[in-house]
């Protein structure tokens, strides 16, 4: 096994390549005056499981480099070809809403899936979809962050009680806090728009004494969290901590968030920010050796 880290994923790769006692590969990426780009692998790949680690915020970017990594090792005998995406982007858009619209997350699945011989990701936005497999051909492995960040509630947090933004989040939500021993509510969103989201006021009267922990999958323009913390800074609350799988944070949704009136914002490390304080590479390697091909 080798393990290729794409630009910004340096740490995540450090800490799997300690779990999988693998080494880290080395190539390079740059690109020509006319914009085009350049790949040259400068490690041995022939015969190896090739492990390419690229979690995919800011997706349109990431794309081509990796695809063209990919296809290179594969040109120089790559056993298998393994993309490992802590976060993977175009997931929502599942569904025609309008019509004339693009199904990307189909589009995506299928693009990835013609180059990249698995993946590893955590926790997809999977909400019209049963599985990761119903968009992605390929063999797949969906990790779950759920178990950590109930670990490091029980760890940081004295008497909390869980909140979850909506009605999709509640199930999820109920696993956190059962491992967590802490009671949850879920509240009831209505989205008018990217940035107007409606929260319904959180029933506060029986945990007045407990900190609010506010838990979500993916905090992008934090909206829901922001007016879920108003309402709780309203209702007598002690300030929220704030917990998202991926730290999306687009625009200025970090500094909005923090300056809501929120304890503290905490995500694990799918994607790398300054709030990463919940590691997920144990985890995420674990599970990588389970994907790739036996040997021939």
């Amino acid at each position: 096994m080798i393990l290729f880290s794409l630009p910004g994923n340096e740490i995540m790769s450090h800490k799997l390549a300690q779990c999988l006692n693998a080494k880290i590969g080395e190539f390079t990426i740059r690109q020509f005056p006319d914009g085009e780009s350049y790949v040259k692998i400068n490690s041995d790949v022939k015969g190896k499981c090739v492990v390419l680690v690229c979690t995919l915020n800011e997706p349109d970017n990431k794309l081509l480099p990796l695809y063209f990594l990919c296809q290179t090792a594969k040109d120089l005998g790559a056993h298998c070809t393994c993309l490992v995406t802590p976060y993977l982007a175009y997931m929502r858009q599942d569904k025609r809403f309008q019509p004339g619209e693009g199904i990307t997350s189909t589009y995506f699945g299928k693009l990835i899936s013609s180059f990249a011989d698995s993946l590893t990701t955590v926790d997809p936005h999977l909400h019209r979809r049963r599985s990761l497999s119903e968009v992605y051909r390929i063999p797949n492995k969906v990790i779950h962050a759920a178990a950590h960040i109930s670990q490091w509630i029980k760890t940081n947090v004295e008497k909390p009680v869980l909140i979850g933004p909506d009605s999709e989040s509640s199930q999820w939500v109920s696993e956190v806090a059962k491992n967590a021993g802490a009671p949850f509510t879920v509240l009831q969103k209505i989205r008018h728009g990217d940035r107007d989201v409606e929260v319904s006021i959180p029933d506060v009267d029986n945990y007045k004494d407990h900190t609010p922990v506010l838990v979500d999958d993916i905090i992008s323009t934090a909206r829901t969290m922001i007016e879920t913390v108003k309402h709780l800074k309203r209702g007598g609350m002690k300030p929220p901590v704030c917990i998202g799988v991926h730290a999306v944070f687009a625009g200025n949704a970090y500094e909005e968030l923090m300056n809501s009136g929120t304890a503290s914002i905490i995500t694990c490390n799918t994607i790398p920010h300054k709030s990463n304080k919940i590691d997920l590479s144990d985890i995420l390697a674990e599970n990588i050796q389970d994907l790739m091909k036996p040997n021939s």
